[in-house]
């Protein structure tokens, strides 16, 4: 009984060795964004199965392989000749994930390196084809969509392995410094010449505005020139003549005339002061059409009167300077 006592607990105690010896092999834990895909050591890879997160206990004769199932990203450098024979130098940025449900089948044919056996070499090998046939200046512009058309199918292309690639980004493409520069200047004359033909329509547009405001201009002197008068024109100038000499501005009249004609006064600005003393003295003279419209011979300079401002006005001829003129003026 006790030998049978003593071999029980030799095997407990054997048994409780191995696991804490082997315990990393039996329990295995998948962390979180991972699925596990096992590999059994008799009967091979499970590809009808895949492990989710937390823990798992297997034999310590199988094999569990983690696969992160987020969105990853890769950077890859790679060169592009063109069709000219140029040299691009490209940077990519590959976004990508294992498709879940198909990790253990991903696991046995490919690996956990899926990405330096498949994706990367798939891509290039694509946007190499593709860009080869285009040139230079087609590429460094995406003249006709020709990189979205290479990236797209190397995406289509390298999806077909297990791995769904959601996106690749075009980071920087470098070109040779003077064919840069040629393609540069090329793109800035192209712009110049669409900023001339624009700012030839608006030339264009701006002088059929002016042409349209002359007609209108036109055809206004026209009509007002069929209605207008000399009466009209008259007093036109006899309202204006009121309205400055009401107004309370420093003014100077110079008095026209009498003739059969009308001769409408003239005001200037502040020209004379009071002589000697420094102020303004005198008075102002105004023709009797001013103060007196409806004579019939408001015309003729008949009538003088003082304006009631006396300011800055123009002194006043006395009788001996008044005779003197009128005798030198006198045949």
């Amino acid at each position: 009984m006790r030998t049978h006592l003593h071999l029980f607990l030799a095997l407990v105690l054997l048994t409780v060795g191995i696991v804490v010896l082997l315990a990393d092999r039996i329990f295995v834990i998948i962390p979180a964004g991972h699925v596990g895909a096992l590999w059994n050591r008799f009967t091979g890879t499970r590809v009808d199965r895949v492990y989710g997160e937390g823990l798992h206990i297997i034999s310590p004769l199988d094999r569990m392989t983690a696969y992160e199932v987020r969105k990853q990203i890769a950077y890859y450098d790679l060169d592009v000749l063109s069709i000219e024979g140029l040299t691009l130098r490209m940077k990519l940025a590959i976004r990508f994930r294992p498709e879940y449900s198909m990790v253990g089948l991903l696991h046995e044919t490919i690996g956990p390196d899926y990405l330096i056996r498949v994706v990367m070499p798939q891509t290039e090998s694509v946007v190499r084809k593709e860009l080869g046939n285009a040139t230079a200046v087609q590429i460094y512009t995406n003249e006709g969509g020709v990189l979205t058309r290479a990236m797209l199918k190397a995406m289509n292309e390298a999806g077909r392995n297990l791995v769904e690639i959601e996106d690749i980004i075009i980071r920087t493409i470098r070109l040779p410094q003077i064919v840069k520069t040629a393609i540069e200047d090329k793109i800035k004359q192209q712009q110049l010449m669409k900023s001339y033909v624009y700012r030839r329509k608006t030339a264009i547009a701006e002088a059929q505005r002016k042409r349209i405001a002359g007609a209108g201009v036109r055809d206004y002197q026209a009509i007002v020139g069929e209605t207008l008068s000399d009466r009209l024109l008259v007093f036109q100038g006899i309202q204006a003549t009121r309205d400055l000499a009401v107004s309370e501005n420093p003014k100077t009249l110079i008095v026209g005339a009498g003739s059969s004609k009308l001769a409408l006064p003239i005001f200037l600005g502040d020209m004379t002061k009071g002589a000697g003393t420094g102020q303004p003295g005198g008075k102002f003279i105004e023709s009797d059409f001013v103060s007196d419209l409806t004579t019939p011979h408001a015309h003729d300079a008949k009538t003088i009167r003082a304006l009631s401002n006396p300011t800055h006005m123009l002194p006043y001829p006395s009788q001996t300077e008044t005779g003197t003129a009128a005798t030198k003026q006198s045949p």
